[in-house]
């Protein structure tokens, strides 16, 4: 049985506009999956319906084979625990020491009152400084967020996520505010502790050959469906076309350069 299944899932705002339309895919753990796309092509929404963070409007999504679109909001409190999130602003809280913001992330293990008064005991901040060290940022446990840049902002980021040991780890556009050197550091670093860890991981992607240097495999998505759902090695000139194409009734003109480029 696959970790995730996502099956004929649909989203339609209340303005009548459609997100998602059928999609459907599995997922084992321990995959990297990139979703690539244009903007506005349903991916940000397919990651917070997975997350919980928007409910669809038809199909199902399961989770290690609980069905997790029957849930009650109560109910997706444990859920969410399962399932990291990175975000691309960083999402993180400035005038608190890095260790803080990473301590975050065990959250969902820790009893309510304590962590009101930022109360962790030995074993969630041994879990915090671990993974700390795994994106070699442990020197700046006691610095305050906003000192650091923009790199080491998204791998605390990645700490913090990795720390609720999640089954699954969701990022989206985690490196679109970087230049591509470090975004590919980053990204070698997100790779690296998912697979360590065996949790299966969807990564939101405008670049293209950053999807096919980390990922195992590319779903491409287009106005709300997959249009493309194999190994990086078969995304060729045909595929990315498809993905990336506008629609024939688009007013928007084509751009000189592709968008994938």
């Amino acid at each position: 049985m696959s970790l995730l299944t996502i099956q004929n899932l649909s989203m339609v705002y209340a303005n009548g506009h459609r997100a998602l339309t059928s999609v459907s895919f599995t997922a084992e753990a321990g995959e990297i999956i990139a979703i690539i796309g244009r903007s506005g092509a349903g991916k940000s929404t397919l990651l917070r319906c997975i997350n919980g963070l928007q409910r669809p409007t038809g199909g199902q999504i399961i989770l290690d084979g609980d069905d997790v679109t029957q849930k009650s909001e109560a109910e997706w409190y444990q859920t969410r625990r399962q399932i990291g999130f990175i975000w691309q602003e960083y999402n993180l809280v400035d005038r608190l020491p890095v260790l803080t913001n990473v301590l975050t992330g065990r959250l969902g293990y820790t009893n309510g009152w304590g962590s009101l008064a930022g109360f962790f005991d030995r074993s969630h901040r041994a879990i915090a400084i671990r993974n700390l060290e795994r994106v070699n940022l442990l020197e700046r446990a006691n610095q305050r967020a906003d000192k650091l840049s923009g790199g080491e902002k998204q791998r605390v980021a990645i700490a913090r996520a990795m720390s609720q040991e999640p089954k699954v780890l969701l990022a989206d556009e985690p490196v679109a505010s970087l230049d591509p050197e470090l975004s590919m550091q980053v990204m070698g670093d997100l790779a690296r502790v998912a697979r360590e860890d065996n949790v299966l991981t969807l990564i939101n992607l405008h670049q293209v050959p950053v999807a096919k240097a980390f990922a195992d495999r590319v779903i491409g998505i287009a106005r709300g469906e997959v249009v493309f759902n194999g190994l990086p090695s078969e995304l060729d000139d045909v595929a990315l076309d498809q993905i990336y194409r506008f629609d024939k009734l688009s007013s928007q003109a084509p751009s000189k350069q592709p968008a994938y480029a």
